[in-house]
């Protein structure tokens, strides 16, 4: 097997320059046929799976990440695959992921500015199935006082365009010190301040208009529980 760091460095060629440290942006990361079939093994998964939140749902694989250790839960074959094909990247530091997130976005939904935390190591991976989106980063609010106010709009810093079929990875400060999130709307329309642009193969100025998108969130949380407690036992 590669060394992590060998694998990284062929993934130079995906980094998105624009953005903070580091983010990198891989196209056309899995075929049509691979997103028809994971976009299935979604729908087929059963009811009880989903969680309704508010502006998008979700499915839970692997455990409930807690500060006292996950609960190890079987990963379906379905998506271990992309958990082992991810981690041989060398994407979590020779870790394999061990747990997936995925999250339903119908057309106009999206998500708070939020951070992912402290429970995983530090960094994220993202499939996209179905539609585009623009995922849009922020500056945390800085706390200190005398300054303008902090809204959201004079927090933004860029955007990244997150196609179909398209792996992203975020690490580093991208990770660790900015926000990211999603804005609910139908359209989004692609400014300079969309730092992938080319490489996502469009154009700024162009218009997109989003679908329903199923997003794969495919990370490794280091503290883990393998045994499940016995009930009455001290």
């Amino acid at each position: 097997m590669e060394h992590p760091a060998c694998v990284l460095e062929e993934l130079k060629q995906f980094v998105v320059k624009d953005a903070s440290q580091t983010a990198y942006y891989i196209p056309d990361f899995i075929s049509e046929e691979e997103e028809s079939y994971l976009l299935q093994e979604v729908y087929k998964s059963p009811k009880t799976k989903w969680t309704q939140l508010s502006g998008r749902r979700l499915q839970n694989w692997g455990g409930s990440p807690h500060p006292k250790g996950m609960l190890v839960e079987k990963i379906p074959d379905w998506l271990r695959s992309y958990c082992e094909k991810i981690s041989s990247l060398g994407a979590f530091s020779g870790k394999t992921a061990n747990h997936v997130l995925v999250n339903e976005y119908k057309q106009g939904e999206g998500i708070m500015p939020h951070e992912d935390g402290l429970l995983y190591h530090p960094t994220v991976t993202t499939i996209s199935l179905g539609s585009h989106t623009l995922l849009d980063f922020y500056r945390p609010v800085s706390g200190q006082d005398g300054e303008a106010p902090q809204t959201e709009e004079n927090r933004y810093l860029f955007s990244l365009l997150v196609r179909p079929r398209s792996l992203l990875i975020l690490q580093d400060e991208m990770y660790r010190s900015l926000l990211h999130g999603i804005q609910g709307q139908d359209r989004d329309l692609l400014t300079d301040r969309v730092v992938n642009v080319s490489a996502a193969g469009a154009q700024p100025g162009e218009t997109l208009t989003r679908g329903t998108r199923v997003s794969l969130t495919i990370r490794h949380v280091p503290k883990v529980i393998k045994t499940k407690l016995v009930l009455g036992r001290k």
